[in-house]
């Protein structure tokens, strides 16, 4: 980033930190609202996999044309459905994967308050994003997921990334700005 040797004024400085943090936040609540999202989704989970079952399960149109996605959708909605009538404490787990995401949203307030301050969690943002790469593809063969499956899996930290790479270029720009006068 090159930084200009003219002084900005301070309307102009106030103007563009404004500016700044507006970009920051737009994009922090951007991936909030995912982390929420994917959070909650993880709750009803054996209902929301009923729901592909019954339209992109075996059968369905979706198994015309990529029969093997709409057969992987079949086995893990009897997966979850015969553990959930059988050994309903297992879903457990998925109840704390859904907080867990829940809990990292609440540390975005931060940034959102104090982007300067904490990029450290926008950072740790980006290190998890990164982190669920290795996981899927060493993990994934381990339980049987399909590899097209496991580059779903990959797709949250990819499409997660951007906008937190986006708001920590941002904030650096933001840190360059708010130089004491």
């Amino acid at each position: 980033m090159t930084v200009s040797t003219y002084p900005l004024s301070r309307s102009t400085t106030s103007a563009a930190v404004a500016a700044s943090r507006r970009r920051i936040r737009r994009l922090l609540v951007f991936f909030i609202i995912g982390l929420v999202i994917s959070g909650l989704t993880a709750f009803p989970l054996v209902w929301e996999v009923g729901l592909l079952h019954q339209y992109l399960g075996e059968g369905s149109s979706l198994g015309g044309w990529w029969p093997a996605l709409s057969a992987w959708i079949t086995r893990v909605y009897h997966g979850l459905a015969e553990t959930d009538a059988r050994h309903p404490f297992i879903l457990y787990g998925t109840d704390w994967l859904a907080f867990a995401h829940l809990t990292i949203a609440i540390a975005f307030w931060g940034p959102l308050k104090d982007p300067v301050r904490n990029v450290w969690v926008i950072e740790f943002g980006m290190i998890s994003c990164l982190m669920i790469l290795p996981l899927a593809l060493v993990c994934g063969p381990v339980r049987g997921i399909p590899f097209y499956w496991q580059l779903i899996d990959c797709s949250f930290g990819v499409v997660g990334i951007i906008p937190l790479w986006l708001a920590r270029r941002e904030v650096k720009r933001l840190e360059a700005l708010e130089i004491p006068y």
